[in-house]
């Protein structure tokens, strides 16, 4: 006699929270699950985690919200799919304009500032269907790569709540972490997709240069050391957003005209024999906490299990000349943004003084300083190239220094060594920044005390997808994401 095979038993809200976003999808999309059980379990779970994560932040109610899924519900029952995000709770980072929905970059200067349109990041993921449900928590106007602000307060990290979140991207980090959202956006110009990933056991890529466009953006010839990448708790899901992300538009001259449906394509590669050169700490140009290099080290092998061939290199480059390429084009940056606020008194007074310090550097600045600048950014990127010729992707550390506590604004020396900045001790992540190239964070595992630790994977120009096959094939072998949650969640 033939048996009817069992019924397969509900989907669980642990079970919806906890599913990677390719697989979320598929559920809503085959109806096993509906979009309101889907917010609704998220909703509970943000409301049991995020405190005192303080990750997700402008929260909207939960009516709102319970009847924005069933509308995506009554579209699916029409036979009407917006896309892959349809119905999957999103919660752009706090940077990013959102229509109806405040964004005020962490500044009390916008705390009331609600857009009247959508970033065109921001709109594309929309269009997909997904539903915003709030924002990710970021530093003032992103400055610092430790994610606190007068608005919201301060972000924690996901494996030890008295430690840094890192950031900019900290609030999207820690979000993804704790499993308060599936997929996430964040936005990187000083590693701000890179540090948060790897302090919270992530992943983040920033993508080549022109890949998301911005959009509006007033320096639009210009704009060129910061924007937006996908950040997830699997590379799939990351590849998949970033489809949706990038793609050329002609209010974005500088965006990249490349059909972004390639990011949609199998991961999955051989990398036997590829060539991986090891930047490590430049030779100790960088200061590196005790601890880092030794991990990073051990997880070279991994890449080794992979197929891959590693061995040390570094640029034929005065690393002291990237750092005053850097700290130049970002004080004229800053100046452009800012300026405006600086200028009026009342305004410069509730500008942190990260700001203010970035803006007066910016106003000191010469325009063959910036020339200047320019040119060493040039012959950077030539010496990278010049790497190329003999390795296929450079790999160093994401940060100089395991998660710090919490309550410091920035540490102020590392191996015995006085940070100069308030951003010197993220001098690591700058050489792919200022190269444009495509980079991604891998976890790298974690330190004796539980601290996680990051890589970041640098590939050729415009090997975006390359980029994300190696870091696949890297997390296939690793799967540090499921083999270590962070306390909340293990309990």
């Amino acid at each position: 006699m033939n048996q009817a095979s069992p019924t397969p038993a509900p989907l669980s809200p642990h079970d919806i929270v906890m599913a990677d976003a390719l697989e979320l999808s598929q559920w809503i999309r085959l109806r096993k699950v509906s979009c309101r059980e889907v917010m609704s379990a998220f909703l509970d779970h943000i409301e049991r985690v995020n405190t005192p994560a303080n990750a997700i932040v402008s929260l909207r109610e939960r009516d709102a919200l319970l009847h924005e899924a069933g509308e995506r519900d009554a579209e699916l029952a029409r036979g009407e799919y917006r896309g892959w995000l349809h119905g999957i709770p999103q919660a752009p980072k706090d940077l990013a304009a959102t229509a109806g929905l405040a964004s005020t970059q962490g500044s009390p200067l916008f705390r009331d500032e609600i857009p009247k349109a959508d970033s065109l990041m921001a709109a594309r993921v929309r269009a997909q269907g997904a539903i915003f449900i709030g924002k990710t928590n970021t530093p003032e106007f992103g400055l610092g790569s430790h994610t606190y602000n007068t608005v919201f307060g301060t972000t924690l990290n996901a494996y030890d709540p008295a430690r840094s979140a890192g950031g900019s991207s900290g609030g999207t980090a820690v979000a993804l972490a704790l499993r308060m959202l599936p997929v996430a956006d964040g936005s990187d110009m000083m590693g701000s997709l890179r540090n948060p990933a790897g302090w919270n056991n992530v992943f983040g890529f920033r993508p080549s240069q022109g890949r998301v466009p911005s959009v509006p953006a007033p320096e639009l010839f210009y704009h060129q050391l910061g924007y937006a990448g996908p950040m997830g708790r699997s590379v799939a899901d990351m590849a998949m957003l970033l489809a949706v992300q990038a793609g050329y538009d002609p209010r974005a001259p500088l965006s990249i005209a490349q059909d972004p449906a390639v990011f949609r394509g199998p991961l999955a590669r051989d990398f036997g024999g590829t060539r991986m050169g090891w930047l490590g700490n430049y030779d100790g140009y960088l200061p590196m906490e005790d601890g880092v290099l030794a991990l990073c080290e051990t997880a070279l092998k991994d890449f080794e299990a992979v197929g891959c061939r590693v061995e040390a290199t570094r640029p034929d480059f005065a690393l002291e000349n990237l750092w005053q390429s850097w700290i130049t084009l970002r004080h004229f940056s800053c100046a452009g943004t800012l300026g405006a606020l600086y200028r009026d008194p009342a305004k410069r007074a509730l500008l942190k003084p990260e700001a203010v310090w970035e803006v007066e550097g910016g106003l000191r600045l010469s325009g063959e300083d910036v020339w200047h600048a320019s040119v060493l950014r040039s012959q950077w990127y030539n010496a990278l190239l010049a790497l190329f010729e003999h390795y296929d992707f450079l790999v160093l550390p994401s940060a100089q220094i395991f998660p710090f506590d919490a309550r410091e604004h920035w540490p102020k020396s590392i191996a015995g060594k006085t940070m100069d900045t308030y951003h010197r001790w993220m001098e690591v992540v700058i050489g792919a920044s200022l190269a444009g190239l495509p980079v991604v964070s891998v976890p790298a595992g974690f330190n004796a005390q539980g601290l996680p630790m990051g890589m970041q994977v640098i590939g050729k120009p415009l090997a975006d997808f390359s980029v994300l096959q190696l870091a696949h094939a890297y997390d296939q072998a690793t799967r540090w994401v499921q083999r270590r949650l962070p306390p909340a969640l293990a309990a």
